[in-house]
């Protein structure tokens, strides 16, 4: 039973390589034409309308549908750094298109050397060389600009995926720090199952599983609360959602 799972999660793996690449193939030719040459936020907002299609046709494509919770906590004029757990390479193609509104996201900068992928990564994201001192603090000021400009800021604060057994693992500063120096609240975001679909190890495997995006209601520091302290209480709010609904996903 073991062999023949591996078996199909290779099969499954070597389908949605392909199918990704042809549907990137054919989501460059609108990208390039209606998008890509235009300023920011414009840029962004009809970016992410294009890459909703696109990875809803890709999800469905490899028997991962999405379902989404959570919308109407996204008020209309407001804009908000979103903080979402991370598990799994398949996080960034659920998170940043399917966040209501526009947004940008916290990136490596090495992925946008990759042959045409890279042209849409680049414009999805805030870029950040994690080597370097001086490109973390650039990239923390570009994510006030983000904000600035009425977008929201996706981040994962875990920093890395999670391969531990722990439901979500002890958070960074960054995104709480930056909630309380723009006034941005937080919206707590989770993800299910992206482990199951694209785990860490064995590689080159995918196996198709239903996937779950909730949205939590706006977080925002309380009065005279520190950044640690505003980090912690939205750490356990995320990890008992996650504990809580985990079984039934």
């Amino acid at each position: 039973m073991r062999i023949l799972k591996a078996i199909i999660g290779r099969i499954m793996a070597t389908w949605a390589a392909l199918l990704f690449v042809a549907t990137l193939l054919i989501f460059m030719v609108p990208f390039l034409l209606f998008c890509y040459y235009l300023p920011d936020p414009k840029k962004t907002y009809r970016f992410l309308q294009m890459a909703r299609v696109w990875m809803q046709v890709f999800l469905n494509g490899i028997g991962c549908p999405l379902r989404v919770t959570g919308r109407q906590h996204f008020k209309k004029g407001e804009n908000y750094v979103v903080v979402c757990n991370h598990n799994s390479f398949m996080d960034v193609p659920i998170s940043s298109p399917f966040i209501p509104g526009g947004n940008k996201t916290i990136a490596k900068v090495e992925m946008k050397k990759i042959p045409v992928f890279g042209l849409i990564y680049r414009t999805g994201s805030v870029l950040v060389d994690r080597k370097s001192e001086q490109s973390r603090k650039g990239s923390y000021t570009k994510m006030k600009n983000v904000l600035a400009m009425g977008l929201h800021m996706c981040l994962y604060p875990e920093g890395t995926r999670n391969k531990t057994e722990q439901p979500i693992k002890a958070f960074h500063d960054g995104a709480f720090r930056l909630s309380i120096e723009t006034g941005k609240a937080i919206i707590p975001a989770l993800i299910f199952n992206t482990r199951k679909v694209l785990p860490s190890s064995p590689t080159f495997y995918l196996m198709p599983h239903r996937l779950y995006f909730d949205f939590l209601a706006p977080m925002s520091p309380l009065p005279n609360e520190t950044t640690a302290e505003f980090r912690d209480r939205v750490h356990k709010v995320m990890e008992a959602h996650y504990v809580q609904h985990y079984k039934n996903r």
